[in-house]
């Protein structure tokens, strides 16, 4: 049974507000890992064709008894498959490799360097979307000149935009302009990798709540509005990252952790990466 409370997208599709990111799991062990999941209360996994995961999700989701429309998968498209039909190759990959008949989230895994390659990968995405084989399509790591790009080119806007994103690196300007664009931001990274966790004043606030630095963290993300998907493969902490819907931060919290602002990344820059 989860308790994870949902987010509707622009089309009316519901995301949970978190998930589980399986980045860097090895395959031979990823199905263990969602499997846990699963049974902490999860439904929501975040892949993607790079990560090298795609078959042992969907040998997870094989072997569990949960029904399909209760969970919510998402998996990404590669750099080096953008372009139309390569898009629509790739896609056709993925799934075979999940397993499934449709995924609820295809995201553009980077704005290119190459400016008519994302334009044209999203009008496979609008293709997938209309061929209903995907329930919601978005991006990921992708800057406003990009998005109003696609808003200008093409027929539909992104429902998502998941980004780098975390105390360190809050990304105020970017979360506001997809918020008046009815876009839903999505937080990769978003426990900084554990470099924050060791920061006295989380310590101070996860002591104040009885709860974890990294407990205190995700909260932030879900006061912010964010879709969160923390990344562990370890047991204790993929449910230790799920407690944490019986406690608020208050004013003075929210106000301590905007003080970690440094504008550090711990992975790529959108617009020099890919």
């Amino acid at each position: 049974m989860s308790t994870v409370p949902t987010i509707t997208l622009d089309n009316g599709v519901e995301i949970p507000q978190l998930g589980l990111g399986v980045w860097q799991i090895e395959d031979e062990i990823v199905s263990d890992v969602v499997t846990t999941a699963f049974e902490a209360g999860y439904r929501h996994i975040d892949t993607a064709a790079i990560y090298g995961n795609e078959s042992g999700v969907g040998r997870a989701i094989a072997a569990s008894d949960l029904p399909r429309d209760e969970l919510f998968v998402t998996t990404k498209l590669w750099n080096s498959d953008q372009g139309y039909d390569t898009t629509l190759k790739a896609f056709d990959a993925s799934l075979e490799r999940l397993g499934l008949a449709y995924v609820d989230l295809y995201l553009i895994h980077w704005q290119s360097l190459q400016k008519d390659k994302y334009v044209e990968t999203w009008k496979a995405f609008e293709q997938l979307y209309a061929d209903k084989r995907v329930r919601a399509i978005g991006v990921s790591n992708f800057h406003e000149p990009a998005l109003r790009r696609l808003f200008e080119e093409t027929e539909l806007r992104p429902a998502v935009n998941q980004i780098e994103l975390h105390p360190a690196l809050p990304q105020d300007e970017l979360r506001a302009f997809n918020a008046e664009n009815d876009i839903v931001t999505q937080a990769w990274s978003p426990l900084a990798q554990g470099e924050l966790l060791a920061q006295p004043a989380l310590r101070t606030i996860a002591d104040k709540h009885g709860k974890t630095p990294a407990q205190v963290v995700i909260r932030w993300h879900l006061q912010l509005g964010n879709v969160v998907i923390p990344k562990s493969k370890t047991p204790s902490r993929i449910k230790e990252n799920i407690e944490v819907f019986d406690f608020q931060l208050d004013n003075d919290d929210m106000a301590t952790i905007a003080d970690l602002e440094t504008g550090v990344r711990t992975g790529g820059d959108p617009d020099v990466f890919g």
